[in-house]
């Protein structure tokens, strides 16, 4: 069998990989248009930063190294330009050379990834304007900071890797801001999250501004100022970082189905239409392993999953991708950010009827050195109180509460079938009531009844409105709220009647709750919560 695979990097690597382990006589032979057969892309943002000293922690495999490793064939310097099914062939370009050259092969794998977006707008060539794709645009922009070229700096993009250069620009005493024409940053989170990230940003000085246009870069030789719908803002840099667009142009003419984005149609096994040719990684579209609708997951981690599930069928196995969640994790200056299967909003179009809870959860034993809180978002169907989604800030660990969620989702589990799992505790790790299972007892009370309460969206949208204020908190700390301390009630709550409207707020949310429920027990019966309290929303709360 000759495997001929188009691309390196994960999936093309990963495929060549687990096909030599399994069938060590397979003929394989990878075709890459860079110099580089693996890197790690994913890591371009910290070797700006400094994190990473030098360009070859970030090379995975040289060429010949990774010939030698797995005795797949590999050829840098190679640009495939077109697809002859009929022949079974593939025609190429030397790049040092411009010869042309033609490949042959049995099976064929797409594995082309995809190229940064670079939009026709004024100015997009001068000098100091970065993409952030490769190793050499990680290197490029490095060595002008080094050079002292570099002392304001917009990134346009406010997704995780705009962020994540974002965050190494401002490390570097860079004066940082971002651009984005969505309505939020970090556009897989749910807005209000992506708000208190954005907030998180603004105080450490990373402006973040979102509805804006990038409309062109204006200087002479060099970027001087970059012009967006909202104003020009004066910089010395330019990194784009406008999302991605698969490298699928050579496949126009091959009768191999592209999607609407570019993206190649493949099946549950990464077979295109042709039953010979396969296509994965970032520049071929898969599902949601929820929904099993069309997703594009253009992650290293899904490449790599593909990748040998993809190697395990061309050496007669029958495996089905189930599809993705969405899973990603992001590090922002003091605040780590996760995120896994679906948001509120996509639940509801999908079909659930989606109810969501969000906490203020101890990270590890609050008495620990470096404790601190994670900031929960958990989603669930109302009806079968099966989890959907979970999105998750803090400055600690937040990648454990996404796995715990990745794993619930990719099971089918409600929330009560994890209502009671053995989760790891010791004071410097969690909390002796998990922070996961903390949120999804909260979510739990929240659909029986027991707990109600305000979410934050609800609250901006004037759910309050009509509702005495009352402040929970340890200590009275909401200017103009009168005070409730839960535990000296013990009968009535003096001057109001049992029917009044209160809206009870912490820090955290969960004093108000036990506020609630000693009210509850009095006889209240018209009582909320804030969820997230003052923490979450911000001190300046009004009824």
């Amino acid at each position: 069998m000759k495997v001929l695979i188009i691309g390196g990097v994960a999936a093309g690597t990963k495929v060549a990989a687990k096909l030599k382990r399994e069938n060590p006589s397979a003929q394989v032979q990878i075709l890459t248009k860079s110099q580089d057969i693996s890197y790690a892309g994913c890591g371009l943002p910290y070797y700006v930063g400094g994190l990473i000293k030098e360009r070859e922690e970030l090379i995975v495999n040289s060429p010949a190294k990774f010939s030698k490793l797995t005795g797949a064939s590999v050829e840098t310097g190679i640009e495939v330009t077109k697809v002859d099914r009929s022949s079974k062939t593939v025609s190429a370009t030397n790049l040092s050379t411009q010869e042309t050259l033609t490949y042959s092969y049995d099976k064929l794998i797409i594995a082309t990834g995809a190229s940064p977006v670079v939009p026709p707008v004024e100015g997009i060539h001068l000098e100091n304007v970065f993409t952030m794709r490769t190793p050499e645009d990680a290197v490029s922009l490095r060595a002008a900071i080094e050079a002292g070229q570099i002392k304001r700096a917009v990134v346009a993009g406010g997704g995780f890797i705009g962020l994540e250069v974002a965050e190494n620009l401002h490390s570097q005493g860079i004066r940082t801001t971002v651009i984005d024409m969505a309505p939020q940053i970090m556009p897989p989170f749910d807005p209000e999250m992506a708000e208190y990230a954005e907030n998180h940003l603004a105080d450490l000085g990373i402006m973040a501004f979102t509805n804006t246009r990038l409309e062109a870069v204006l200087g002479e030789t060099k970027v001087e100022k970059v012009k967006t719908s909202r104003k020009a803002m004066k910089a010395d840099a330019l990194i784009l970082a406008l999302g991605i667009r698969p490298n699928t142009g050579f496949l126009a003419d091959s009768g191999i189905e592209l999607n609407d984005n570019g993206t190649v149609k493949v099946n549950d096994s990464f077979q295109t239409n042709d039953p010979d040719i396969y296509a994965l990684g970032d520049c071929a579209m898969v599902t949601n392993r929820i929904t099993q609708k069309p997703a594009w997951s253009p992650m290293g981690s899904s490449a790599n999953i593909e990748g040998r599930l993809l190697a395990q069928n061309l050496n007669g196995h029958s495996g089905q991708y189930p599809g993705v969640l969405g899973t990603g994790v992001c590090k922002l200056p003091g605040l780590n950010c996760g995120r896994t299967g679906l948001g509120e909003a996509a639940a509801k179009e999908a079909g659930f009827d989606p109810v969501s809870v969000i906490t203020v959860v101890d990270d590890k034993a609050h008495y620990y050195p470096g404790a601190s809180s994670f900031l929960v978002k958990m989603i669930a169907d109302r009806n079968s109180r099966k989890l959907l989604g979970l999105q998750c800030m803090g400055s600690g660990e937040v990648d454990k509460m996404i796995d715990i969620a990745v794993m619930g989702i990719s099971l089918g589990a409600a929330l009560t079938d994890m209502e009671y799992l053995d989760f790891a505790y010791a004071p410097p790790f969690s909390t002796a009531i998990h922070p996961f299972a903390h949120t999804l007892n909260v979510l739990l009370n929240k659909i029986s009844g027991e707990f109600e309460t305000f979410t934050p969206v609800e609250y901006q949208a004037g759910a309050a409105e009509g509702y005495t204020l009352i402040d929970c908190s340890p200590a009275p700390s909401l200017e103009g709220a009168e005070y409730l301390d839960y535990t000296s009630l013990t009968g009535e709550f003096p001057g109001h009647s049992k029917e009044e409207p209160l809206f009870l707020v912490c820090a955290k949310g969960k004093r108000a709750y036990l506020t609630q429920n000693r009210l509850k027990s009095l006889g209240y019966t018209n009582t909320r919560v804030l969820e997230g309290g003052t923490t979450f929303n911000g001190t300046e709360i009004e009824a």
